[in-house]
């Protein structure tokens, strides 16, 4: 359909023609009756994207379409530089509920919802249960004996002053160093 589309653009698109003829082509289910090249795209990637394939595109529109379905990376182009968007809220959604599905398989889930049924664990709609509150105790830290203050430590404590030991030379010593100096 989008190579159909390029041929009745003419000439003026000759180029893009070329370039898409170069890629793999793809068969869609409009053989007889084309329609336009977004419209096709959307068609083939209906469905859950069951090829996977990327959509490139510089239509806004298309782009938007393309985004309200989930599982579909989108391309763009922005200064010669191809862009890979980022996933739509959608896809995030999608992958979400995915993963949330895979950690329990569906056989496991409907084993313990017959277990529980079994035992009686179900919740009943009438009937809820309320968590009672239970008295709570003395504070352990108030319920601690009272430390009895001693006389010692009612006086302020005194800071005990270092004192300097003084190295005393021998006056021989001393004096036989004059003796050298002077000499």
């Amino acid at each position: 359909c989008i190579l159909k589309e390029l041929e009745s653009l003419g000439k003026a698109l000759y180029g893009a023609k070329l370039i898409a003829q170069s890629f793999q082509v793809r068969s869609c289910s409009h053989h007889k009756d084309p329609v336009s090249g977004s419209a096709c795209l959307l068609s083939m990637v209906e469905e859950g994207n069951p090829h996977h394939f990327f959509v490139a595109t510089q239509d806004q529109d298309l782009a938007n379409k393309v985004k309200k379905k989930a599982g579909i990376p989108l391309l763009f182009i922005i200064q010669n530089t191809m862009v890979l968007d980022k996933p739509s809220p959608k896809s995030l959604a999608s992958v979400q509920t995915l993963q949330t599905s895979q950690l329990v398989p569906e056989h496991q889930k409907q084993s313990i919802v017959q277990l529980k049924e079994k035992e009686g664990l179900t919740k009943q709609e009438g009937e809820k249960r309320r968590k009672r509150k239970r008295a709570a105790g003395p504070n352990p830290l108030s319920c601690l004996k009272k430390k009895k203050k001693t006389q010692e430590s009612q006086k302020p404590a005194e800071k005990k002053k270092r004192r300097r030991k003084r190295i005393r030379v021998k006056t021989e010593a001393v004096q036989s160093m004059e003796k050298n100096e002077k000499e």
